[in-house]
């Protein structure tokens, strides 16, 4: 009997330390499970691999989206109205990478669709994960770019034969509102600082007008920490300290090479997710641009990495309010991360883009 009270007070005792496994106040409005339609853009190289993973992926853990698909590939000379129409209409898009031909006047299709939409934040989550060995640990950091001028404005010229001037453009209206971006971001995931990466000692005018903008926004936010590095430094912390930067807004080419160092440093660009958002419509695809479209071989061999694009579909089903699928699947990958017996070469691994895929299908719950 005395052991029997024992028990049962110990029980008692437990009780109230058990793991909660689900959220409690979440609590849909009426609607919110029906099917959504999402654009689906599998673009060139591994794009077509790494979207159709994804296609599985939902198929079988019966996530209520549903894909519009077209094809659209970077030597083509615009987006296709039709494809452009898609997304005006459902709102969110899912986009492998697009191929950007090097020079001959051609315009990037990338930009074309950001600017088409106006979407003018891009965000690329830079974090380690469980299972996967880096150089640095306690590496979580989002990098948060203005996508819609600065040095990719597009305008250059040539002014006399041997001569191009390409011209950098800063906005105060940009400006504030990507700062306005990243400080709600932080606000809303409680995240403790922002930092502006700038080249205001030389560019005093442009990154000026950056800088001045982010210190107004800034003000209005005095439980986030807010501090400015020149860009040149910054890439030499990021490669020596990266565990110091927290979320870190920056201009448009700036952003590009700060998010890819980010995401080689965290793990590789093979398993970083990110969007791009406006006020209207969000473009998912693999976070950091490098290696999104992939080598040759890799697609004669299918051993792409379809782990970015699956997290970031992830980011794509919190956006569509199917918070429960999107936790589903971040934690099937990172499972199939830790676990460490199926990992294509990017990883230091020997599988194939399937068997990758059929590990995440067999870790959901």
């Amino acid at each position: 009997m005395s052991a029997s009270r024992t028990s049962l007070s110990l029980l008692r005792t437990l009780l109230p330390y058990k793991t909660q496994t689900r959220a409690v106040t979440y609590m849909p409005r009426p609607g919110d499970g029906s099917p959504r339609p999402v654009t689906l853009i599998p673009g060139d190289g591994i794009g077509p691999l790494v979207t159709n993973a994804v296609e599985q992926v939902m198929e079988a853990m019966h996530a209520p989206v549903y894909f519009e698909k077209y094809q659209v590939h970077g030597d083509m000379k615009q987006i296709p109205q039709e494809v452009i129409d898609s997304i005006r209409k459902n709102k969110v898009c899912l986009k492998g990478g697009l191929r950007t031909p090097k020079g001959g006047g051609v315009s990037s299709l990338n930009l074309h669709l950001r600017r088409e939409l106006d979407l003018y934040a891009s965000l690329v989550d830079c974090c380690n994960l469980p299972g996967l060995p880096t150089r640095h640990e306690n590496v979580d950091i989002v990098v948060i770019r203005e996508n819609t001028e600065g040095e990719y404005s597009g305008l250059e010229h040539e002014v006399v034969p041997g001569v191009v001037e390409s011209l950098k453009v800063i906005t105060k209206f940009c400006s504030e509102r990507i700062a306005k971006y990243a400080f709600e971001y932080a606000y809303l995931n409680n995240r403790k600082k922002v930092t502006a990466v700038h080249k205001a000692n030389i560019m005093k005018l442009a990154d000026g007008l950056f800088l001045e903008s982010c210190r107004e926004v800034a003000a209005r936010y005095p439980t986030i920490k807010y501090d400015e590095i020149i860009v040149d430094n910054c890439c030499m912390q990021l490669v020596s300290k990266p565990e110091q930067f927290d979320v870190m807004i920056t201009p448009n080419l700036y952003g590009n090479l700060v998010a890819n160092t980010a995401a080689g440093i965290a793990g590789g660009t093979g398993v970083m997710p990110g969007g791009n958002v406006g006020a209207e419509h969000a473009v998912f695809e693999q976070g950091a641009s490098a290696g999104n479209v992939g080598k040759k071989k890799m697609v004669e061999q299918k051993t792409a990495n379809p782990l970015a694009l699956l997290l970031s579909s992830a980011m794509m089903l919190r956006h569509l309010q199917f918070p429960a699928f999107a936790n589903r699947l971040e934690e099937a990958v990172k499972n199939v991360i830790l676990e460490g017996k199926y990992r294509t070469k990017d990883l230091g691994g020997d599988s194939t883009t399937q068997q990758v895929v059929d590990a995440v299908i067999a870790k959901i719950e």
